[in-house]
């Protein structure tokens, strides 16, 4: 879906990050969108863990398709989610997708942020939906990410970097803020946003691997491999924000919005 490599989306780790993710908690503001015999598309499904559970609401009499262009993510997704009758998850490229299908609802979740292009992208998804459709777009604002106290200096260099390298390479760091306008230029109307921060703390089960992650995304070499990261930086953010999160770290706040809209 992205010509540009996604560090979050790529390995082993990116797919227990999925499998992880659930609609009440990841998509949380959803389901008030969600009613028996929807034909809904997802975008970027990952493994189709979100996926599944629209499926169960929607019921028997609905449909969903999730789509993802990492083929082992679908692959995992098959094998996990296969029992649920009205769900079908494809190995596909968005672009290069087709349905007969008009679809109810179209959903994308923390993926327009990893393309250049993602006007494009709701063009296509509006073409897609039948006359009376709308779409959900879940997503991040990069720059404004809170750590709570100030996590080591080596992760905030290790992000300042990713944000750069995401910048250069097209990609919206504030594209939460930036996806109505993004939505008004592909002809919806209707835009609704709904702030959908995700908020960690130690009271969470999950803390220790939702502030994780960037321990994770740092164990990507990409961005080494391009020349925007010294290795050992790498290495020594890896090392101290790790033990950060285990002693230190109070709470971590992403910045999210769910943005809406209809055809």
């Amino acid at each position: 879906m992205n010509h540009n490599k996604p560090i979050e989306r790529d390995g082993q780790s990116a797919t227990h990050i999925f499998d992880n993710r659930s609609l009440a908690v990841d998509y949380r503001n959803l389901s008030s969108l969600l009613t028996k015999g929807m034909r809904i598309l997802d975008v970027g499904c990952g493994t189709g863990a979100i996926s599944k559970d629209i499926a169960q609401i929607v019921g028997p009499t609905g449909r969903v398709i999730g789509i993802d262009n990492t083929e082992k993510f679908i692959a995992s997704g098959r094998q996990s989610y296969g029992a649920v009758n009205n769900l079908e998850l494809l190995h596909q490229d968005f672009f290069a997708y087709h349905s007969d299908i008009q679809f109810d609802l179209i959903v994308s979740a923390r993926v327009l942020q990893w393309l250049s292009n993602p006007v494009d992208a709701l063009v296509k998804m509006r073409e897609m939906l039948s006359p009376t459709g709308q779409v959900s777009i879940l997503d991040y604002n990069h720059a404004d990410l809170e750590w709570t106290p100030d996590p080591p200096k080596s992760m905030q260099e290790f992000y300042d970097i990713f944000l750069k390298w995401r910048a250069d390479a097209g990609m919206h760091n504030r594209i939460a803020e930036e996806l109505s306008g993004m939505m008004e230029e592909a002809g919806f109307h209707s835009i609704e946003v709904l702030n959908s921060d995700e908020y960690y703390d130690r009271s969470r089960k999950d803390f220790l691997f939702k502030v994780g992650i960037w321990s994770k995304v740092a164990s990507s070499t990409q961005m080494v491999e391009e020349g925007y990261l010294d290795d050992e930086l790498r290495l020594q953010a890896i090392e101290e924000y790790t033990a950060w999160v285990q002693s230190e770290a109070v709470s971590m706040t992403m910045k999210l919005n769910e943005v809406r809209g209809r055809k």
